[in-house]
């Protein structure tokens, strides 16, 4: 059974990016969000392979809810993340 998606963040993240293809990270895990970075392995999680036909701005769901992965559907209102701690 895959491992639950870590949440990155309760926001989508807008970014523009290449025509081309890029594999959104469905994990959580990677260095290097929102794209893949191999962390996934052993989760039972894959990545999401998404295809660009211009140079366009992507809005990149960040909570891993959304019901249509890569792109933000608006999940991240109903996901609850704590407050990050003050070091």
């Amino acid at each position: 059974m895959a491992e639950e998606p870590i949440v990155c963040d309760t926001k989508p993240l807008g970014l523009e990016v290449e025509a081309g293809t890029h594999f959104w990270c469905s994990c959580g895990r990677s260095s290097h969000p929102p794209f893949c970075d191999g962390s996934h392995k052993g989760t039972g999680l894959q990545p999401v392979r998404f295809e660009v036909a211009e140079k366009t701005t992507v809005w990149w769901c960040q909570c891993k809810r959304t019901g249509t992965p890569p792109i933000c559907d608006g999940s991240h209102k109903h996901v609850w993340m704590p407050p990050k701690k003050e070091s």
